[in-house]
């Protein structure tokens, strides 16, 4: 993409009312725009992200077993009446009515909604186990909004639910989704501590927390040193192996992790003083396992192997995309602004054209983005008139993980600078050279 023909709309002032890193950076880097409090539109680059993200969540969801469907936005409220949340569940619920007076809502999260999907088409335990997914956006009406995407209103969140025959089979499925959810944030280049958490609205007695340490975190969270050094499970990872997964939830925890609401003094002085962390972080996913809380009251139940009703055990697992964004960029940035993991980056790299309208740096910039980008590689090639001060800050500000300059200066010698914009290592390569050191990986 040349930026001359591109939507990026750089702000060089901080805007006032920005009060952490990640809201700063992202309306600095033209990502998002707010549009009122806790609600924003995502502009190209932001949506490149989100995409990407989104991207790795379904790959890792289906890598596990997870089955892909849509729900509305906009939901029943007589769904939300027969599970007897509609009443409970306070002000964050936004209650609103059709033109034929209809009470409806938009949908804080789903749980009605797919149990009245999954018990108008399963009825036997044959069927079983099951877990649906989708990625839609959500409102909670925050009484106090704040951080941008961090804690808006309106969000794009990945919800699963498991379905299973009994607790057993439930259990093994949490464990599915939590495994799943260590492989997703390592891929998101996170290092993720999961903590038993309480469980809220939601329901149920058992949860867990992924949280990534950050100083900008929301809270603090109590945590072995252990955490650190562990390996996540690889991409070779059997899913369909319930014995193995079991034994991999249980290695990560054993170990002491817990936010401040859950924490426990007595355990927490047992660890040895150097294995302590006290941080701050910011939670990045959230899975519950909750029984039979929603299929009882809604009659979700399905035929046994003993030629019994059975009310359908659940689990639900959040992960949102829109928050995971703006946690990235808490974990890694520096003060020039973002520094991309390469796996969800806008743009693989960045070509800057030092002297647009000089023949041989026009030149050597077309050559090396077009054998670029037909080698599949997503590229944002700057080729405005803008100073060379503003392209770096441009360039440096958004973070894609490599930047190519391409200069009279350099081409005098036959050679490019091939900068990586996370440790800001430069080499001085030739064209052909630099086109080979990104095709060739």
């Amino acid at each position: 993409m040349r930026l001359s023909k591109y939507f990026l709309p750089i702000l060089k002032e901080t805007p006032k009312d920005a009060e952490i890193v990640s809201h700063r950076l992202m309306l600095r880097a033209g990502m998002i725009r707010q549009q009122s409090a806790g609600i924003y539109s995502w502009l190209p680059l932001g949506l490149k992200v989100l995409d990407r993200i989104s991207d790795i969540v379904r790959e890792e969801q289906n890598r596990a077993g997870a089955v892909e469907i849509l729900m509305p936005t906009i939901q029943s409220a007589d769904l939300w009446r027969e599970s007897g949340r509609y009443d409970d569940y306070g002000k964050e619920m936004l209650r609103i009515s059709d033109r034929h007076e209809r009470d409806m809502l938009f949908g804080p999260t789903n749980e009605e909604m797919v149990t009245d999907i999954f018990r108008s088409y399963v009825r036997s335990y044959k069927d079983l186990p099951l877990n649906l997914y989708h990625i839609q956006w959500k409102f909670r009406d925050e009484v106090r909004p704040r951080f941008g995407v961090m804690r808006s209103r309106e969000f794009l969140m990945k919800d699963a639910y498991s379905f299973d025959l009994d607790e057993a089979g439930a259990r093994a499925a949490y464990n599915r989704m939590f495994v799943a959810y260590l492989r997703t944030f390592e891929r998101l280049g996170l290092k993720s501590i999961p903590m038993r958490a309480d469980t809220g609205p939601i329901g149920g007695d058992l949860s867990h927390e992924f949280i990534i340490l950050a100083n900008t975190g929301e809270s603090e969270v109590f945590c072995d040193k252990a955490f650190l050094g562990m390996d996540v499970p690889g991409e070779d990872t059997d899913f369909g192996d319930d014995e193995k997964i079991g034994a991999i939830v249980k290695d990560w925890t054993t170990p002491y992790a817990a936010t401040d609401e859950m924490h426990d003094d007595a355990q927490w002085s047992k660890l040895p003083e150097n294995s302590r962390l006290s941080e701050r972080g910011i939670e990045v996913g959230h899975i519950f396992y909750f029984g039979t809380k929603y299929s009882e009251p809604m009659k979700a139940v399905v035929m046994g192997p003993d030629g019994k009703e059975h009310a359908v055990h659940m689990g639900s697992y959040g992960i949102g995309p829109s928050r995971l964004a703006a946690a990235i960029v808490e974990a890694s940035h520096d003060d020039k602004g973002i520094i991309w993991p390469k796996a969800i980056s806008p743009f693989d790299l960045g070509i800057i054209n030092m002297k647009p309208g000089d023949p041989d740096c026009d030149n050597a910039s077309e050559q090396i983005y077009g054998a670029l980008t037909n080698a599949g590689l997503d590229v944002l090639y700057d080729d405005t008139d803008q100073r060379a001060g503003a392209k770096f800050a441009t360039m440096d500000l958004i973070g894609l993980p490599y930047q190519i300059v391409i200069g009279p200066r350099g081409l005098e010698n036959g050679e490019v600078e091939v900068k990586s914009r996370a440790d800001d290592t430069r080499e001085m390569l030739s064209p052909d050279a630099a086109i080979n050191r990104f095709t060739s990986e």
